[in-house]
């Protein structure tokens, strides 16, 4: 059985997706881009802001499914600009413990709004039974 996961903390789906699906503990998440949720608008142009802001948006995915962050046990990066991969690994430490998800980061040739980067992963909930 599958439940989706919605919530006003992040983006609305701007095409025919879930923002995530759950399935048992495993929680499938949706690539999120920078858009703030509010105004469904890009953050900036500024590659650190649109890395921010799409680490916010999985973790108000990640929380409306009810884990976190540290959760996820596979994020895949998906960039318009490789060179930009030690902003990432930065930024992404801000919001991650020890130890790390598996990690796979790609360069695209676009990306849905133009954006510079989106990012998806899958989550294993804790089991407290």
């Amino acid at each position: 059985m599958k439940t989706i996961i919605n919530t006003d903390q992040a983006p609305s789906a701007i095409g025919t997706y879930s923002q995530a699906v759950k399935v048992n503990n495993t929680v499938y998440l949706s690539g999120q881009i920078p858009l703030v949720p509010e105004t469904m608008e890009i953050v900036s142009e500024d590659f650190a802001e649109q890395t921010q802001q799409v680490f916010k948006n999985i973790v108000a995915v990640c929380e409306a499914a009810g884990g976190n962050i540290n959760d996820m046990v596979k994020v895949n990066i998906f960039l318009q600009d490789l060179t930009n991969f030690a902003t990432v690994n930065e930024i992404m430490s801000q919001y991650f413990q020890q130890p790390y998800p598996a990690r796979a980061a790609v360069q695209v040739a676009r990306l849905p709004k133009d954006v510079a980067i989106e990012i998806d992963g899958i989550m294993e909930l804790p089991n407290y039974s």
